[in-house]
């Protein structure tokens, strides 16, 4: 059994009783696919990008929690607990360690490694495309928030507020993540899946006769 997969069966041990549908064991195992799409690429130690793939949730905090940004150092601290108790190679410790800690948007920590740099791309694309738009609203809901506004969807004469409204997340920040990305791999997948995501935008804009905007 790969670390990777020791990692996925500690995670969903710790995530029995998890209930959030934007982060459950679905987000995780396509973190790892996309880990493993980009380091076709971008060369990595999968005995640490796995896990870390596995592990970088592991503390998953509201997003409109006070303390959302340290999440990932919780999880980070976690991993390296468990990962320990499990035996895992102490000299991969560090390097796994920086790579979750380094994956979150909010934690704002520069990726210094490969394995860093893959996994922050790697989920960084579960904001982005069709998975994107589902967990958008998925999550705007979770939040109390609405789709849209109604009235001006594309924040024409107002302005954007992405707690109140899912739509306004994708300017708000999405279109920013493509010029974030890390490696050549994940910065081509982001762009296409962006784009997939505008065109969404363009059709729902007509369903609800606002196509002029």
């Amino acid at each position: 059994m790969t670390w990777a997969d020791r990692s996925r069966a500690r995670i969903a041990q710790l995530w029995a009783t998890q209930t959030d549908g934007a982060h459950d064991m679905g987000h995780l195992d396509r973190v790892w696919r996309a880990c493993r799409l980009i380091a076709m690429d971008e060369p990595a130690d999968p005995d640490i990008l796995g896990p870390a793939a596995y592990f970088h949730d592991a503390v998953n905090l509201p997003k409109n929690s006070p303390h959302r940004a340290t999440a990932s150092r919780q999880s980070a601290d976690l991993a390296v607990a468990e990962l320990t108790a499990m035996g895992y190679p102490q000299a991969k410790l560090a390097p796994l360690h920086h790579a979750i800690l380094a994956h979150s948007f909010s934690a704002n920590i520069p990726p210094e490694t490969p394995e860093a740099r893959i996994l922050q791309d790697a989920d960084r694309l579960e904001a982005l495309g069709a998975i994107g738009i589902a967990r958008m609203f998925l999550i705007s809901g979770q939040m109390g928030g609405g789709l849209f506004d109604a009235a001006d969807p594309m924040a024409l004469n107002r302005p954007l507020d992405d707690k109140r409204f899912a739509l306004d997340h994708i300017e708000v920040k999405l279109v920013r993540l493509v010029d974030t990305m890390q490696t050549a791999t994940g910065r081509a997948m982001a762009a296409e899946r962006l784009e997939w995501m505008e065109s969404f935008r363009t059709r729902l804009l007509a369903e609800i006769g606002k196509s002029g905007f």
